[in-house]
């Protein structure tokens, strides 16, 4: 036989065309462990996150029990209501812009950020969830305020409508929550933190223009950690973190630090408010109007610590793959 006429080599069944070397793997390979499977989520991450979703829940209607539907309630948030008239002329001049900038606007451009960064990772599911975060959260706010909860007549003299939850408020911490989670995994802390300040600062510029009691910051927080946490719940594989190179972990020691101690400064915030408003101890003799007021302001402020500290927690927990070393990216 010629070499003109010779049979070329027939190729491997386990390989490519002869020569290439390259091997041609069965579809569902990486079950035998030739490939690495695709990431999964954690079962128990997701289990917590929605254990948080409802207890945030939960919190919206005891916030609005108390403080809404009891005497004692709005005797003191309607303390805090007045006590902000106390230097207003001067708070105003930097309360006014910050909540001029929330507006429709603002959430859609906050929605198109959060999903050019998410879909910028190819994390396509992450985009239906940061849509969902913001929707959800906003419409919450307006239906409860506007068609499922009320206010009655405690108080001597016209009451008013009801207004809680907040909807700047909402605004503010459901746009700041979806860029904490369409952000890169080593971000988040820094994203968490500043989302916080600026919520925290909307938060309190309503309560500086008067135009909500502290009871109704407090609950809009809870309703935005309600839906970051539900959507963190239902995460799936192609919205989870993936190394960027061989070697990279999944570890988040910044962000454990933050949450902390967040968590911690939100907690003794707590007891600090309450015990202003109980009259078991303030730091400053102040009048009972200026005294719910002061305590009104560092309510919102350790709520907001504790919302996005747990916020930060739920999102690295849920966005962490269960095999780390085997997923792929």
């Amino acid at each position: 036989m010629t070499a003109a006429t010779r049979t070329p080599p027939m190729p491997s069944p386990d390989r490519g065309p002869a020569g290439a070397g390259a091997p041609i793997l069965p579809v569902g390979a990486w079950r035998e462990g030739v490939l690495p499977p695709p990431p999964r989520p954690r079962r128990g991450a997701l289990a917590v996150a929605g254990v948080v979703a409802a207890l945030a829940a939960v919190g919206v209607w005891l916030t609005w029990r108390v403080f809404v539907t009891t005497e004692a309630g709005q005797q003191v948030d309607d303390m805090a209501w007045w006590g902000a008239a106390h230097g207003q002329g001067r708070l105003w001049s930097v309360a006014e812009p910050v909540l001029d900038v929330v507006s429709v606007a603002f959430v859609v451009a906050g929605v198109v950020a959060a999903v050019a960064m998410a879909a910028a990772r190819r994390r396509w599911f992450l985009t239906v969830q940061v849509v969902v975060l913001v929707g959800g959260a906003n419409v919450t706010t307006q239906v409860l305020k506007k068609a499922v909860l009320d206010r009655p007549d405690l108080l001597d003299g016209w009451n008013g409508a009801n207004t809680l939850p907040s909807g700047h408020t909402t605004v503010a911490a459901s746009v700041s929550a979806a860029m904490l989670m369409a952000a890169p995994r080593a971000w988040r802390p820094v994203v968490a933190l500043l989302g916080a300040a600026y919520t925290a600062a909307t938060g309190v510029s309503t309560l500086v223009g008067q135009w909500h009691r502290p009871s109704d910051v407090v609950a809009a927080l809870l309703v935005v950690l309600a839906w970051g946490a539900l959507v963190c719940a239902v995460t799936a594989g192609s919205a989870l973190d993936r190394p960027g190179r061989p070697g990279d972990t999944f570890a988040s020691p910044g962000s454990s630090v933050l949450a902390g101690l967040a968590l911690l400064g939100g907690s003794l915030g707590a007891l600090v408010s309450v015990g202003g408003v109980a009259g078991t101890g303030w730091p400053l003799p102040l009048s009972p109007d200026l005294t719910a007021y002061a305590a009104g302001v560092v309510a919102v402020l350790s709520a907001t610590a504790v919302v996005f500290a747990l916020l930060l927690l739920v999102r690295q927990a849920t966005a962490r793959p269960r095999d780390p070393a085997r997923s792929t990216g």
